[in-house]
């Protein structure tokens, strides 16, 4: 892993460039068919990213909130993207704490997933070119990793489906920051304000009925 901000436009020297020219969908692909892995974990993943992990753990982490799922799921997934995005915009390499990186899930389970999960990552990435390199680079990254933190802390809340439109914002911002596309950056952070402006509003909207509600028990 690379130091300093930006992690995820430095290139790998071990890689000899390798890994830039390549897509995530076909690294976790090749991760899932290592018959030398019985399990894969988080550190794993965070090694075999290399200076893509910034990019590629935001998306593992914040993409199953953009659908349904059990309650109190966004708030497990929100734990690790805290770490990431507050390092993130810190300027700092991505770590984690041994009890989330020691986590790990067997090779066949994690192939079964991609299964699911790569062909639609690869049709997204189809549409992922490098451009507006001003929105991928160190400073905007910081930026928008602070941006980023705040929408982990938004998951954590438990607001009625106020885990899609955040979630779905730090996916697209991580593609962005993988495949160096600064329009995907600038489409995420859009995605991002729209998504704190509506969960916003569901908060202070609970928080009137509650208070009506109590209002009339107490009358």
């Amino acid at each position: 892993m690379s130091d300093g901000p930006g992690q995820d436009d430095a290139p790998d020297p071990a890689a000899n460039g390798s890994q830039r020219r390549r897509k995530l969908s076909a690294l976790l692909v090749e991760i899932a068919e290592d018959p030398a892995r019985e399990r894969i974990s988080v550190a794993d993943m965070l090694e075999l990213m290399k200076a893509r992990a910034f990019g590629a753990m935001l998306l593992i982490f914040a993409a199953p909130n953009i659908v349904p799922n059990i309650p109190g799921t966004s708030a497990l997934l929100a734990i690790p993207l805290l770490y990431l995005t507050a390092q993130m915009m810190l300027g700092r390499p991505p770590q984690l704490p041994r009890f989330i990186a020691e986590r790990s899930i067997s090779r066949a389970d994690f192939g079964r997933l991609m299964i699911r999960t790569a062909p639609y990552l690869a049709r997204a990435e189809r549409l992922l070119v490098p451009r507006l390199h001003v929105m991928t680079g160190p400073a905007v990254q910081r930026w928008v990793g602070g941006l980023c933190l705040v929408l982990s802390i938004v998951l954590i809340l438990p607001v009625p489906l106020g885990n899609m439109l955040p979630g779905l914002a730090i996916s697209v911002i991580a593609l962005g920051i993988l495949e160096r596309d600064g329009l995907w950056v600038l489409i995420g952070i859009v995605i991002s304000l729209l998504s704190l402006v509506i969960v916003s509003g569901v908060i202070w909207a609970l928080i009137k009925a509650v208070a009506f509600l109590l209002a009339n028990v107490f009358a």
